[in-house]
Order: C-alpha cells, then sequence, then structure tokens
C-alpha cells in the first residue's frame, strides 16, 4: 500500500513538472526592435538569437511601458506598472527593489529552482534579492572589462567581457543537474554604454553603412517640448543623436550576446532541456539612432518604447510564426506566474500571455498606458503620460498642456506630423484624452 501511494505521488510529481516548462528570459538593455537579423537589419549578423525565430515565434508590437532601464525592470519583474511599483528613475532603487514580488520569488515557491545572473540595475547595491537561489549581479551600471561581480553574497574579481562572463554563470548554472524546473533570469549589459566591444569583434562592420529612419530629419514642428532651450548636461548626447560609429560599436556589442545565445542553445540540447525550455529574448527598452534629432530613449517616440521579442517553446509556437498582438514589458511577469501555476497578487496589472502563447487568444489589449518622469539629469525628456492604440498616439506633458501631442500611427508612422490642433480630430482627442486617464487608474 506505502510503495503504491509513493509511486502514485511520484508519478504526480512528475507529470506536474513536465506539464511546467523550465523558463529562460534573456533580458538586453538598449536594444532596439529593429537590431537583430530576424527582425530585418540589413547587415547585422546574429544567427542564434535568429534560431529562436526560425523555431519559435516573433513578437512584432512589444512594448515598455516606461522606456528607461531601472523601471522598465522593475515592470518585468512585478508584472506592475512604474506608477504602482514607484521605482521612477534609475537612481538609487536599492530599498524598494528588495520589496518587489517578483515572478522569480514566486516561481520559487511553486517549485521551481531560480537564478538571476547579470544587470539589476537598482543603485549599488547587488546583494541577492529575495526569491533566487543562486545569484550572479554587479553594482550599477558595472564595466565591461575585468568587472568586480557579486556571486551569492560574495564579491569576486573577473578577468574578461561582462558578456562573456555573465553567459558562463548562465552555462554553469544550466549544466547542474536537478530535479525540479528552473527559471533563469539573464540580464545582460551589452547593449548600453559606454559602447565598447570586444577586441574580437571592433573591427566588424566597418565599411557597414547607417541608414537613419525618415524621422531623423524632423524639424521638430509641432513638438515644442523638444524645440525648447535647456542646459546642455555633460551626459546627454548632443543634438542628432549618436554617430555613425557610436551606431556601429552598439551594434558590435550584440554579437558576444549572440555567441552566449549559441552556448546556451548548445547546453540545453545537450542536456535535453531546449524543448522543455519557454525561452523569452527581449530588451529593457528602445534606442534612438537620431530619431527626433534623439539618442538615449525616455521619449514617447515608437523607437524608444517598441522593444524585440523573440521565444521559443515547440509546444506553443509553430516555427518561423509572427504574431501582431500588442503585448507589454508588465505581462511578463504574470505569464511566468500563471505557468508555473501561481495565482498573481492583486497589485499585479499585466496580462497573463499564455492563451496568446497557447493559440487560444489572438488579442491581449486593444491599447496601453505608458509614462516617463523627469530625471535632473536629462532635462531634454520632460515627464509625460501617453495612451497608444493601434492607430493613435496621444501624449500629455503635465508641466505644459501646450506641449500635447497626437499621432495618426498608421499614416504617419514616424509620428513627423503632431494633429493635436487638428479641427477634424477634436471628437477624437477627447475620447484619447479620457482613455488615457482611464487606463492610468486602471494600472494603480
Amino acid at each position: 500500500m506505502l510503495r503504491r501511494t509513493f509511486l502514485s505521488l511520484s508519478a504526480s510529481a512528475l507529470a506536474q513538472r513536465t506539464a511546467r516548462p523550465n523558463t529562460l528570459f534573456i533580458l538586453i538593455d538598449d536594444l532596439r526592435y529593429d537590431a537583430l537579423g530576424c527582425l530585418g537589419h540589413p547587415w547585422l549578423k546574429t544567427p542564434n538569437i535568429d534560431r529562436l525565430a526560425k523555431e519559435g515565434a516573433i513578437f512584432r508590437n512589444a512594448f515598455v511601458t516606461t522606456p528607461l532601464c531601472s523601471p522598465s525592470r522593475a515592470s518585468f519583474m512585478s508584472g506592475r506598472w512604474v506608477n504602482s511599483h514607484g521605482i521612477k528613475s534609475n537612481g538609487d532603487n536599492a530599498a524598494l527593489s528588495h520589496q518587489l514580488v517578483t515572478f522569480s520569488a514566486l516561481q520559487q515557491k511553486a517549485g521551481y529552482e531560480t537564478a538571476y545572473v547579470g544587470k539589476l540595475h537598482m543603485g549599488n547595491d547587488d546583494s541577492p534579492r529575495p526569491g533566487f537561489d543562486h545569484w550572479v549581479s554587479f553594482k550599477g551600471q558595472g564595466v565591461y572589462q575585468n568587472p568586480a561581480i557579486n556571486v551569492n553574497g560574495k564579491s569576486e574579481a573577473q578577468t574578461g567581457f561582462m558578456t562573456d562572463i555573465l553567459n558562463e554563470h548562465a552555462l554553469k548554472f544550466l549544466r547542474q543537474p536537478r530535479t525540479k524546473p528552473f527559471s533563469l533570469y539573464l540580464a545582460h549589459k551589452a547593449v548600453h554604454g559606454p559602447f565598447t566591444p570586444p577586441e574580437r569583434h571592433r573591427d566588424l562592420y566597418t565599411d557597414a553603412p547607417i541608414t537613419r529612419h525618415p524621422n531623423a530629419q524632423d524639424d521638430l514642428n509641432g513638438k515644442p517640448a523638444l524645440q525648447r532651450e535647456i542646459p546642455q548636461k555633460k551626459n546627454q548626447q548632443p543634438r542628432g543623436g549618436p554617430s555613425d560609429e557610436m551606431v556601429r560599436n552598439q551594434l558590435r556589442l550584440i554579437q558576444a550576446v549572440d555567441e552566449g545565445v549559441g552556448e546556451i542553445l548548445k547546453v540545453l540540447e545537450e542536456t535535453k532541456q531546449l524543448d522543455q525550455t519557454l525561452i523569452i529574448f527581449t530588451s529593457d527598452n528602445g534606442y534612438f539612432h537620431g530619431d527626433h534629432g534623439l539618442g538615449d530613449k525616455r521619449a514617447a517616440y515608437e523607437e524608444s518604447l517598441r522593444i524585440p521579442f523573440l521565444a521559443r517553446y515547440p509546444a506553443w509556437f509553430k516555427p518561423g510564426s509572427s504574431h501582431q498582438a500588442v503585448i507589454l514589458n508588465v505581462d511578463i511577469a504574470p505569464t511566468m506566474m500563471e505557468i508555473a501555476g501561481v495565482k498573481p497578487p492583486p497589485q499585479v496589472k499585466g496580462k497573463s500571455l499564455v492563451p496568446l502563447f497557447r493559440g487560444k487568444a489572438t488579442e491581449v489589449r486593444p491599447d496601453f498606458y505608458c509614462e516617463y518622469y523627469e530625471e535632473p539629469g536629462f532635462p531634454r525628456i520632460p515627464t509625460w503620460h501617453a495612451v497608444r492604440s493601434p492607430r493613435w498616439k496621444y501624449v500629455e506633458y503635465p508641466s505644459n498642456p501646450a506641449w500635447t501631442e497626437l499621432y495618426d500611427l498608421q499614416a504617419d508612422p514616424y509620428e513627423m506630423k503632431n494633429l493635436i490642433n487638428d479641427p477634424a480630430l477634436a471628437k477624437e482627442r477627447k475620447k484619447l484624452q479620457a482613455r488615457l486617464a482611464t487606463l492610468k487608474r486602471e494600472t494603480l
């Protein structure tokens, strides 16, 4: 009798494990939505990352709700908008970050073995956060060459390039024998500035032409927030955005990431875990390559808000599939929670993508609210709140209603013509204004 009970429990545990995939979340820093081979870049070669799309799916309408590193990362981890979790800037958010209820912590409680490897970017506190069985991180932005990293609470000096080092720690975790499903959160420093690729990649793409979007020639007519005179800060790029060589160097940084993805896929294959692992590859925000005369991110325009998003899991995704549904960074946490069989806490306002991933839904939401809060060191972009739908983007600047912007994304995908004063759109403007207020309330 006892033997039959034990075997029954063992079979139940095995069935539960096989029903719940491993999860591998790969987060890149400042990677544009179009800066991968599989997303149409004209010369960038990313064969291993492209393999995720070839064997899985591309989600072509993925966005962040705040286009800034720390706030976006907190939203990925918690499923909450910035006005809810309170991490509004890239400052010292260590105390708040220790209080976040993350999807990894809930996966851990549900029986997953959890690991964090990489950039946290919540101030200079690199100590382990709750919910992780294994921890590898570093202070603040870290450095690319010969970094010091925190491994499970102890500082260790490393020799080599940061991307390679983080990838080796990820591989070490993946190779470990285990009896539970795993959850690995791999957050690279790349492709964040300073754009200094490893020596082996510094001569790549030397003669490759840099093609800018048409809005690189934007005269800023109708964009009074960008026209205003502000003091030049030492940490701001000059007007016009990054130079051609800076763009090349940023793109060169993705090569080490791509090599690492190839090594990860190889190890997952060798350990027979590949097809049992949901892999998501994305970025914490977009990046301007001179669009509207801007570099960096922060502004409400598409190049800042949109992110690449690839996913591979054969049980759910048809190889080479492409999806148009609007998905957000806040959707990752509830997705991971549902996969683990956990009910999201009430403050989680993102939506699980599992129905979309499994082909049970074709849409997640019709529109969304996004926001940004001005940082003192970056006065070029003031605080804004916006609503984006498939056709319209409406942006309010609380400090000055005269700066309000409205774009028809279907007719004007590069957001060149502000339609806010078009009398024919007065009714649409009022609808969007009301919708913005409603969505903002719903995210709290």
